[in-house]
């Protein structure tokens, strides 16, 4: 059945309401610094920093420049028992700005990826040492770890699952997300309820019994589901729990990693080190698709066991470490050091703050958050149409005000460049407040 655009028929877009989008398409042909261009030739400023991907902005010179000598240097090497120069500087530029014992990193193209990454290792890691009964998984509730099967099985968002439940992974359960807008809406940073909600991992420890537990996944800063900081201390007594069982502790930084909290890492920013982290997004600027796993040295020492000729872990990917994705990911972890891209971040943070709580007395909002440069403004839903004032929010600022907004059903993310511009940030603030005075 015709679109009602035939020229577009043929591409199945992804989380997009397919058939909506296709009568009135938003078709971005051009990006430079902070702004998109569109198909008409108009400029969008771009609130969200591509999908949480492009802090320094859109086609940085020099990481264009390295993307273009690398492709004419050497385009494709595998990865499997041989590898490029690329990867091996890559690998250690990473781990050299990872928190301290974390020291093994192994590639990947994707988040969703280096979520399915992590969780093989971690289950190869108790089998290699001897606690192969160590199986279970444990998720967050409004968890996002991707779209792969591993992934969406420790995830926690509803209608990512619904469609699949029956063939999710087995062996997965999920402690209860830090949300409770009864007791935290309109607080500024983390909120200060809510640690004890921890403790909800030692139900599950005493319903399965904590040495069978492999690992827990938790993003840092929940982001796909609509910006949830967690609570003070939570993050820190989640990694007491986690001590006590011997389980692994995963951080899912797809989001958080390289400056998003003005931190290389958000365990940086709390003071609490996993045993795996995973990355992607940021590790490359957005410009070639790659993700990272990192590990602290006793897992990786886990799996160097046996003989020297036998391969340890039997995973990879055709693209793990591909050489122009790694030229990309040296030249954005140049600018972040040379321009001093963290700090930028950080320096912006209370900014930011205060132009997203400004939106706390508009008469369709519920609820602000936000923790680094990561924020939500969160509207009441339609009675009879939950979903439709973020939808007609995004649209209207893309027609009307040349932004790009993304929404969560009713809920705004704001993800701002690392290196904003305060003046823009405000207009940009300036231009979703008109638009939301015009929502019914």
């Amino acid at each position: 059945m015709s679109s009602g655009n035939d020229k577009l028929d043929a591409y199945w877009m992804p989380f997009t309401a397919n058939r909506d989008f296709k009568m009135n398409p938003r078709v971005i042909t051009g990006a430079s610094g902070h702004y998109y261009t569109s198909q008409d030739g108009s400029k969008l400023y771009d609130t969200f920093s591509g999908l949480w991907t492009s802090g320094v902005g859109h086609c940085h010179p020099k990481i264009v420049e390295a993307v273009q000598k690398q492709v004419a240097e050497l385009d494709y090497c595998m990865t499997f028992q041989v590898t490029n120069n690329k990867a091996i500087e890559l690998a250690e530029k990473v781990t050299g700005i990872a928190p301290e014992g974390i020291d093994h990193c192994f590639f990947t193209n994707s988040g969703s990826e280096s979520v399915d990454t992590a969780l093989k290792i971690a289950l190869g890691y108790h089998r290699a040492r001897g606690e192969g009964n160590r199986t279970r998984l444990i998720g967050r509730e409004r968890g996002y770890h991707g779209v792969n099967f591993g992934g969406m099985s420790v995830g926690g968002i509803v209608p990512n699952r619904k469609v699949f439940s029956a063939n999710l992974i087995p062996g997965v359960d999920h402690i209860r997300h830090t949300h409770d807008i009864k007791r935290s809406a309109f607080t500024r940073g983390l909120p200060e309820q809510g640690a004890e909600l921890a403790d909800d991992l030692e139900r599950l420890c005493a319903l399965h019994d904590g040495s069978n537990i492999a690992a827990v996944i938790v993003e840092p800063v929940a982001g796909s589901t609509g910006i949830l900081p967690p609570p003070v201390a939570y993050l820190k007594r989640l990694r007491e729990i986690c001590d006590q069982h011997g389980i692994l502790l995963i951080f899912d930084e797809v989001i958080t990693a390289f400056g998003r909290l003005g931190t290389a890492f958000a365990a940086d920013r709390f003071d609490v080190t996993p045993d795996i982290i995973t990355t992607a997004k940021g590790l490359t600027n957005g410009v070639i698709p790659m993700g990272a796993v990192l590990v602290r040295d006793s897992v990786y020492d886990a799996f160097m066991q046996g003989p020297e000729n036998m391969i340890e872990l039997f995973h990879g990917y055709t693209y793990s470490g591909h050489p122009v994705a790694a030229a990309a990911g040296l030249a954005t972890m140049q600018v972040y050091e040379d321009e001093g891209i963290f700090e930028q971040a950080n320096g912006l943070e209370m900014h930011f703050e205060d132009l997203l709580h400004s939106f706390a007395d508009h008469k369709h909002v519920i609820d602000v958050r936000n923790f680094g440069l990561m924020g939500a403004i969160e509207m009441a839903p339609r009675d009879d149409a939950p979903g439709a004032r973020g939808g007609e929010t995004h649209k209207k600022c893309f027609w009307d005000e040349n932004h790009i907004v993304r929404n969560g059903m009713d809920t705004l993310q704001l993800s701002p460049f690392l290196n904003s511009d305060p003046d823009e940030m405000e207009q940009s603030f300036n231009a979703i407040r008109r638009v939301l005075d015009t929502l019914e």
